[in-house]
Protein backbone atom coordinates (compact mmCIF):
# COMPACT_ATOMS: atom_id res chain seq x y z
CA UNK A 1 0.00 0.00 0.00
CA UNK A 2 2.72 2.62 0.54
CA UNK A 3 4.62 1.82 -2.00
CA UNK A 4 1.45 2.27 -4.53
CA UNK A 5 0.91 5.52 -2.56
CA UNK A 6 4.43 6.76 -3.27
CA UNK A 7 3.91 5.75 -6.81
CA UNK A 8 0.99 7.82 -7.09
CA UNK A 9 2.41 10.74 -5.55
CA UNK A 10 5.13 10.44 -7.94
CA UNK A 11 2.89 10.65 -10.59
CA UNK A 12 0.48 12.76 -9.40
CA UNK A 13 3.51 16.22 -8.67
CA UNK A 14 4.60 16.11 -12.46
CA UNK A 15 0.69 16.45 -13.64
CA UNK A 16 0.32 19.10 -11.12
CA UNK A 17 3.41 20.94 -12.73
CA UNK A 18 1.36 20.49 -16.22
CA UNK A 19 -1.42 22.07 -14.47
CA UNK A 20 0.94 25.01 -13.65
CA UNK A 21 1.44 25.48 -17.02
CA UNK A 22 -1.98 25.10 -17.98
CA UNK A 23 -2.52 28.27 -15.97
CA UNK A 24 -0.09 30.43 -18.43
CA UNK A 25 -3.32 31.09 -20.65
CA UNK A 26 -4.40 33.52 -18.26
CA UNK A 27 -1.34 35.89 -18.71
CA UNK A 28 -3.58 37.00 -21.77
CA UNK A 29 -5.53 39.77 -19.82
CA UNK A 30 -2.05 41.16 -18.16
CA UNK A 31 -0.30 41.14 -21.80
CA UNK A 32 -3.03 42.56 -23.89
CA UNK A 33 -3.28 45.21 -21.74
CA UNK A 34 0.38 46.36 -21.69
CA UNK A 35 0.26 45.88 -25.66
CA UNK A 36 -2.81 47.95 -25.34
CA UNK A 37 -0.49 50.50 -24.00
CA UNK A 38 2.55 49.66 -25.79
CA UNK A 39 0.78 50.03 -29.59
CA UNK A 40 -2.19 52.48 -28.27
CA UNK A 41 -5.37 49.96 -29.06
CA UNK A 42 -9.27 50.50 -29.00
CA UNK A 43 -10.82 48.37 -25.99
CA UNK A 44 -12.13 46.47 -28.77
CA UNK A 45 -8.80 45.71 -30.72
CA UNK A 46 -6.58 45.03 -27.58
CA UNK A 47 -9.42 42.41 -26.63
CA UNK A 48 -9.22 40.55 -29.81
CA UNK A 49 -6.11 39.01 -27.95
CA UNK A 50 -7.92 37.06 -25.56
CA UNK A 51 -10.39 36.08 -28.02
CA UNK A 52 -7.90 34.96 -30.33
CA UNK A 53 -6.13 32.56 -27.59
CA UNK A 54 -10.21 31.17 -26.76
CA UNK A 55 -11.21 30.76 -30.37
CA UNK A 56 -8.64 28.05 -31.03
CA UNK A 57 -10.78 25.81 -28.38
CA UNK A 58 -13.38 25.88 -30.60
CA UNK A 59 -11.03 24.61 -33.14
CA UNK A 60 -8.84 21.64 -31.65
CA UNK A 61 -10.70 20.53 -29.08
CA UNK A 62 -12.87 17.74 -30.43
CA UNK A 63 -9.83 17.13 -32.89
CA UNK A 64 -7.71 17.05 -29.56
CA UNK A 65 -9.74 14.05 -28.31
CA UNK A 66 -9.68 12.18 -31.20
CA UNK A 67 -5.97 12.48 -31.06
CA UNK A 68 -5.84 10.74 -27.40
CA UNK A 69 -7.46 7.77 -28.74
CA UNK A 70 -4.87 7.54 -31.07
CA UNK A 71 -1.85 8.40 -29.13
CA UNK A 72 -2.87 8.61 -25.73
CA UNK A 73 -3.53 11.34 -22.79
CA UNK A 74 -0.08 11.69 -21.92
CA UNK A 75 1.88 12.30 -25.03
CA UNK A 76 -1.03 14.45 -25.96
CA UNK A 77 -0.07 16.69 -23.04
CA UNK A 78 3.64 16.66 -24.07
CA UNK A 79 2.21 17.83 -27.60
CA UNK A 80 0.50 20.66 -25.86
CA UNK A 81 3.32 21.39 -23.49
CA UNK A 82 5.73 21.89 -27.12
CA UNK A 83 3.68 23.94 -28.38
CA UNK A 84 3.10 26.42 -25.19
CA UNK A 85 6.53 26.57 -24.78
CA UNK A 86 6.85 27.90 -28.75
CA UNK A 87 4.32 30.73 -28.10
CA UNK A 88 6.12 31.38 -24.94
CA UNK A 89 9.43 32.07 -26.96
CA UNK A 90 8.31 34.32 -29.78
CA UNK A 91 7.38 38.11 -28.10
CA UNK A 92 11.10 37.05 -26.54
CA UNK A 93 12.06 38.44 -30.10
CA UNK A 94 10.26 41.02 -30.24
CA UNK A 95 6.28 42.57 -29.50
CA UNK A 96 4.79 44.22 -32.35
CA UNK A 97 1.51 43.58 -33.40
CA UNK A 98 1.94 40.63 -36.04
CA UNK A 99 4.39 38.64 -33.67
CA UNK A 100 2.01 39.06 -30.72
CA UNK A 101 -0.73 37.55 -32.62
CA UNK A 102 1.04 34.60 -33.21
CA UNK A 103 2.32 34.00 -30.14
CA UNK A 104 -1.17 34.39 -28.65
CA UNK A 105 -2.92 32.05 -30.67
CA UNK A 106 0.03 29.31 -30.25
CA UNK A 107 -0.86 29.90 -26.52
CA UNK A 108 -4.63 29.50 -27.32
CA UNK A 109 -3.49 26.14 -29.73
CA UNK A 110 -1.25 24.42 -27.27
CA UNK A 111 -3.85 25.56 -23.93
CA UNK A 112 -6.48 23.65 -25.79
CA UNK A 113 -4.60 20.82 -26.56
CA UNK A 114 -3.42 20.45 -22.94
CA UNK A 115 -7.06 21.24 -21.16
CA UNK A 116 -8.53 18.80 -23.06
CA UNK A 117 -5.67 15.79 -22.37
CA UNK A 118 -4.70 17.04 -19.23
CA UNK A 119 -7.87 16.55 -17.07
CA UNK A 120 -8.58 13.48 -18.13
CA UNK A 121 -5.49 12.09 -17.53
CA UNK A 122 -5.73 12.98 -13.56
CA UNK A 123 -8.60 9.90 -14.22
CA UNK A 124 -5.77 7.48 -14.46
CA UNK A 125 -4.71 8.54 -11.38
CA UNK A 126 -7.53 9.37 -8.92
CA UNK A 127 -10.83 7.37 -7.95
CA UNK A 128 -13.68 8.95 -9.45
CA UNK A 129 -15.37 9.73 -5.89
CA UNK A 130 -12.17 12.36 -5.56
CA UNK A 131 -12.32 13.96 -8.94
CA UNK A 132 -14.10 17.07 -8.27
CA UNK A 133 -11.80 17.52 -5.47
CA UNK A 134 -8.53 16.58 -7.38
CA UNK A 135 -9.30 18.94 -10.63
CA UNK A 136 -10.08 21.72 -8.08
CA UNK A 137 -6.86 20.98 -6.77
CA UNK A 138 -5.50 20.76 -10.03
CA UNK A 139 -7.29 24.66 -11.06
CA UNK A 140 -5.63 25.85 -7.35
CA UNK A 141 -1.90 25.32 -9.04
CA UNK A 142 -2.75 26.56 -12.13
CA UNK A 143 -4.14 29.68 -10.07
CA UNK A 144 -0.87 29.97 -8.50
CA UNK A 145 0.81 30.79 -12.36
CA UNK A 146 -2.61 33.10 -13.02
CA UNK A 147 -2.10 35.67 -10.24
CA UNK A 148 1.88 35.72 -10.55
CA UNK A 149 1.62 36.80 -14.26
CA UNK A 150 0.92 40.07 -13.46
CA UNK A 151 3.21 40.32 -10.40
CA UNK A 152 5.82 39.11 -12.87
CA UNK A 153 4.63 41.63 -15.21
CA UNK A 154 4.67 44.46 -13.13
CA UNK A 155 8.41 43.59 -12.05
CA UNK A 156 9.58 42.78 -15.06
CA UNK A 157 8.09 46.88 -16.58
CA UNK A 158 9.19 48.08 -13.27
CA UNK A 159 12.13 46.73 -11.90
CA UNK A 160 16.08 48.61 -11.75
CA UNK A 161 16.87 45.08 -11.94
CA UNK A 162 18.57 44.02 -15.63
CA UNK A 163 15.74 42.10 -17.38
CA UNK A 164 17.66 41.88 -21.21
CA UNK A 165 15.68 45.23 -22.34
CA UNK A 166 12.37 42.67 -22.15
CA UNK A 167 10.48 44.91 -19.56
CA UNK A 168 7.03 43.20 -19.02
CA UNK A 169 8.24 40.32 -21.49
CA UNK A 170 10.09 38.66 -19.00
CA UNK A 171 7.30 36.88 -17.89
CA UNK A 172 7.11 35.37 -21.32
CA UNK A 173 10.81 34.14 -20.62
CA UNK A 174 10.51 32.92 -17.22
CA UNK A 175 7.08 30.88 -18.24
CA UNK A 176 9.26 29.94 -21.31
CA UNK A 177 11.83 28.03 -18.98
CA UNK A 178 8.48 26.14 -16.67
CA UNK A 179 7.38 24.80 -19.96
CA UNK A 180 10.70 23.10 -21.01
CA UNK A 181 10.67 21.93 -17.12
CA UNK A 182 7.47 20.57 -17.53
CA UNK A 183 8.17 18.87 -20.77
CA UNK A 184 11.14 17.14 -19.19
CA UNK A 185 9.57 15.77 -15.96
CA UNK A 186 6.37 14.64 -17.79
CA UNK A 187 8.45 12.79 -20.12
CA UNK A 188 9.77 10.96 -17.26
CA UNK A 189 6.92 10.38 -15.36
CA UNK A 190 5.33 6.33 -16.45
CA UNK A 191 1.77 6.54 -16.31
CA UNK A 192 -0.58 3.66 -17.53
CA UNK A 193 -3.75 4.55 -19.21
CA UNK A 194 -6.95 2.57 -20.11
CA UNK A 195 -6.77 2.16 -24.38
CA UNK A 196 -10.55 3.57 -25.48
CA UNK A 197 -13.13 0.95 -26.82
CA UNK A 198 -13.09 2.74 -30.25
CA UNK A 199 -11.76 5.41 -32.06
CA UNK A 200 -14.42 8.16 -32.65
CA UNK A 201 -14.99 10.78 -35.52
CA UNK A 202 -15.74 14.33 -35.24
CA UNK A 203 -19.29 13.61 -35.84
CA UNK A 204 -19.81 11.46 -33.02
CA UNK A 205 -18.35 14.09 -30.91
CA UNK A 206 -20.43 16.39 -31.56
CA UNK A 207 -23.47 14.86 -31.58
CA UNK A 208 -23.55 13.79 -27.87
CA UNK A 209 -24.53 17.42 -27.73
CA UNK A 210 -27.51 16.33 -28.57
CA UNK A 211 -27.90 14.95 -24.83
CA UNK A 212 -29.44 17.94 -22.58
CA UNK A 213 -27.31 17.95 -19.85
CA UNK A 214 -24.09 17.50 -22.00
CA UNK A 215 -25.12 20.75 -23.90
CA UNK A 216 -26.45 22.51 -20.26
CA UNK A 217 -22.31 21.50 -19.13
CA UNK A 218 -21.04 22.70 -22.54
CA UNK A 219 -22.68 26.56 -21.92
CA UNK A 220 -21.96 26.98 -18.67
CA UNK A 221 -18.20 26.28 -19.26
CA UNK A 222 -18.51 28.81 -21.98
CA UNK A 223 -19.95 31.33 -19.36
CA UNK A 224 -17.45 30.46 -16.88
CA UNK A 225 -14.59 31.19 -18.77
CA UNK A 226 -15.86 33.98 -20.51
CA UNK A 227 -16.19 35.26 -16.99
CA UNK A 228 -13.19 34.51 -15.91
CA UNK A 229 -10.88 36.17 -19.00
CA UNK A 230 -13.64 39.02 -18.96
CA UNK A 231 -12.94 39.54 -15.28
CA UNK A 232 -9.29 38.91 -16.09
CA UNK A 233 -8.89 41.72 -19.13
CA UNK A 234 -11.63 44.35 -17.64
CA UNK A 235 -11.10 44.66 -13.92
CA UNK A 236 -8.11 46.85 -14.63
CA UNK A 237 -10.04 48.68 -16.97
CA UNK A 238 -12.47 49.90 -14.74
CA UNK A 239 -10.37 50.94 -12.30
CA UNK A 240 -8.44 53.05 -14.58
CA UNK A 241 -11.83 54.49 -15.97
CA UNK A 242 -13.69 55.43 -12.60
CA UNK A 243 -10.40 56.28 -10.35
CA UNK A 244 -7.67 57.57 -13.18
CA UNK A 245 -5.36 55.29 -11.99
CA UNK A 246 -2.27 54.19 -14.61
CA UNK A 247 -2.21 50.46 -16.12
CA UNK A 248 0.97 49.54 -13.62
CA UNK A 249 -1.31 50.19 -10.65
CA UNK A 250 -4.54 49.22 -11.65
CA UNK A 251 -3.28 46.18 -13.06
CA UNK A 252 -2.72 44.66 -9.31
CA UNK A 253 -6.52 44.20 -9.79
CA UNK A 254 -5.97 41.10 -11.84
CA UNK A 255 -3.71 39.56 -8.74
CA UNK A 256 -6.79 40.45 -6.40
CA UNK A 257 -8.76 38.54 -8.95
CA UNK A 258 -6.46 35.46 -8.59
CA UNK A 259 -5.48 35.64 -5.30
CA UNK A 260 -9.05 35.21 -4.72
CA UNK A 261 -9.96 32.68 -7.12
CA UNK A 262 -6.69 30.61 -6.03
CA UNK A 263 -8.08 30.92 -2.32
CA UNK A 264 -11.08 29.21 -3.56
CA UNK A 265 -9.55 26.74 -5.78
CA UNK A 266 -7.31 25.55 -2.38
CA UNK A 267 -10.31 25.62 0.00
CA UNK A 268 -12.48 24.08 -3.19
CA UNK A 269 -10.28 20.82 -3.19
CA UNK A 270 -11.55 20.44 0.72
CA UNK A 271 -15.29 21.90 0.71
CA UNK A 272 -16.12 19.67 -2.26
CA UNK A 273 -14.80 16.04 -0.09
CA UNK A 274 -17.59 17.08 2.69
CA UNK A 275 -20.23 19.34 0.58
CA UNK A 276 -22.58 18.40 -1.81
CA UNK A 277 -20.86 20.17 -5.42
CA UNK A 278 -24.78 21.19 -6.12
CA UNK A 279 -24.84 23.46 -2.73
CA UNK A 280 -21.15 24.72 -3.33
CA UNK A 281 -21.72 25.92 -6.73
CA UNK A 282 -25.25 27.47 -6.01
CA UNK A 283 -23.42 29.44 -2.96
CA UNK A 284 -20.83 30.18 -6.14
CA UNK A 285 -22.63 31.80 -7.80
CA UNK A 286 -24.60 33.73 -5.70
CA UNK A 287 -21.62 35.02 -4.58
CA UNK A 288 -20.58 36.77 -8.03
CA UNK A 289 -24.17 37.47 -8.64
CA UNK A 290 -23.52 39.95 -5.81
CA UNK A 291 -19.91 41.09 -6.88
CA UNK A 292 -21.51 41.76 -10.23
CA UNK A 293 -23.64 44.61 -8.66
CA UNK A 294 -20.52 45.92 -6.73
CA UNK A 295 -19.24 46.58 -9.89
CA UNK A 296 -22.15 48.48 -11.17
CA UNK A 297 -21.94 50.48 -8.56
CA UNK A 298 -19.00 50.89 -6.83
CA UNK A 299 -16.97 54.20 -7.09
CA UNK A 300 -13.92 53.02 -4.35
CA UNK A 301 -10.73 51.04 -5.01
CA UNK A 302 -11.71 49.00 -1.91
CA UNK A 303 -15.13 48.11 -2.83
CA UNK A 304 -14.17 47.50 -5.98
CA UNK A 305 -11.18 45.22 -5.05
CA UNK A 306 -14.21 43.30 -2.83
CA UNK A 307 -15.65 42.84 -5.92
CA UNK A 308 -13.43 41.38 -7.89
CA UNK A 309 -12.00 39.31 -4.85
CA UNK A 310 -15.54 37.77 -4.74
CA UNK A 311 -15.87 36.73 -8.42
CA UNK A 312 -12.27 35.48 -8.36
CA UNK A 313 -13.73 33.27 -5.73
CA UNK A 314 -17.35 32.35 -6.81
CA UNK A 315 -15.78 31.66 -10.42
CA UNK A 316 -12.96 29.43 -8.96
CA UNK A 317 -14.40 25.73 -8.67
CA UNK A 318 -17.22 26.34 -11.26
CA UNK A 319 -15.31 24.65 -14.04
CA UNK A 320 -13.99 21.43 -12.08
CA UNK A 321 -18.03 20.61 -10.85
CA UNK A 322 -19.33 21.15 -14.22
CA UNK A 323 -16.56 19.04 -15.89
CA UNK A 324 -16.81 16.11 -13.53
CA UNK A 325 -20.71 16.63 -13.97
CA UNK A 326 -19.92 16.27 -17.71
CA UNK A 327 -17.44 13.22 -17.19
CA UNK A 328 -19.60 11.34 -14.80
CA UNK A 329 -22.65 11.58 -16.63
CA UNK A 330 -20.54 9.45 -19.60
CA UNK A 331 -18.09 7.26 -18.35
CA UNK A 332 -17.65 5.04 -21.62
CA UNK A 333 -17.00 8.91 -23.77
CA UNK A 334 -14.50 10.41 -21.84
CA UNK A 335 -11.97 11.96 -24.19
CA UNK A 336 -15.20 12.83 -26.30
CA UNK A 337 -16.87 14.75 -23.55
CA UNK A 338 -13.36 16.21 -22.31
CA UNK A 339 -12.96 17.59 -25.76
CA UNK A 340 -16.72 18.92 -26.32
CA UNK A 341 -16.10 20.73 -22.79
CA UNK A 342 -12.65 22.49 -23.25
CA UNK A 343 -14.22 23.38 -26.89
CA UNK A 344 -16.62 25.02 -24.59
CA UNK A 345 -13.87 27.32 -23.44
CA UNK A 346 -14.61 29.08 -26.80
CA UNK A 347 -16.50 31.27 -24.53
CA UNK A 348 -13.44 32.81 -24.04
CA UNK A 349 -13.81 34.13 -27.13
CA UNK A 350 -17.19 35.02 -27.34
CA UNK A 351 -17.27 37.07 -24.28
CA UNK A 352 -14.25 40.15 -24.16
CA UNK A 353 -15.22 40.40 -27.99
CA UNK A 354 -18.91 40.96 -26.80
CA UNK A 355 -17.47 43.15 -23.62
CA UNK A 356 -15.18 45.18 -25.92
CA UNK A 357 -17.69 46.49 -28.24
CA UNK A 358 -20.24 47.28 -25.06
CA UNK A 359 -17.14 48.85 -23.31
CA UNK A 360 -16.43 51.30 -26.63
CA UNK A 361 -20.04 51.62 -26.73
CA UNK A 362 -21.31 52.73 -23.15
CA UNK A 363 -18.14 52.20 -20.74
CA UNK A 364 -16.84 49.61 -18.60
CA UNK A 365 -20.45 49.20 -17.25
CA UNK A 366 -21.44 47.70 -20.67
CA UNK A 367 -18.95 44.81 -20.16
CA UNK A 368 -19.90 43.98 -16.77
CA UNK A 369 -24.01 44.08 -18.34
CA UNK A 370 -22.40 41.33 -20.27
CA UNK A 371 -20.29 38.95 -17.81
CA UNK A 372 -23.72 39.44 -15.59
CA UNK A 373 -25.80 37.27 -18.61
CA UNK A 374 -23.18 34.48 -17.80
CA UNK A 375 -23.72 34.70 -14.21
CA UNK A 376 -27.84 34.30 -14.64
CA UNK A 377 -27.50 31.26 -17.37
CA UNK A 378 -24.91 29.48 -14.36
CA UNK A 379 -27.99 30.08 -11.75
CA UNK A 380 -30.11 28.35 -14.07
CA UNK A 381 -27.45 25.69 -13.98
CA UNK A 382 -27.16 25.41 -10.88
CA UNK A 383 -31.09 23.75 -10.50
CA UNK A 384 -29.46 21.38 -13.40
CA UNK A 385 -26.80 20.21 -11.35
CA UNK A 386 -26.88 16.06 -10.45
CA UNK A 387 -26.92 15.62 -6.23
CA UNK A 388 -23.81 13.23 -5.43
CA UNK A 389 -24.92 9.38 -5.18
Amino acid sequence: MAATRKSSMMQIIPVMLCFFAMGFVDLVGTASNYVQKDLGLTDSQANLFPSLVFFWFLIFSVPTGMLMNKIGRKKTVLISLAVTAVSLILPVTGDNYWIMLASFSLLGIGNAIMQTSLNPLVTNLITGDKLASTLTFGQFVKAIASFLAPIIAAWGATTLMPTFGLGWRMLFLIYAAISFLSISVLGATPIEEERPDKASGVGECLKLLGRPFILLCFLGIMCHVGIDVGTNTTAPKIIMERLGLPLEEAGYATSVYFIFRTAGCFLGAFILRSMSPKVFFGFSVLLMLAAMVILFAAQSLTLLYVGIGMIGFGNSNIFSVIFAQALTSSPKEKNEVSGLMIMGLFGGTVFPLAMGYAADSVGQGGAVAVMTAGVIYLLYYTAKIKSSK
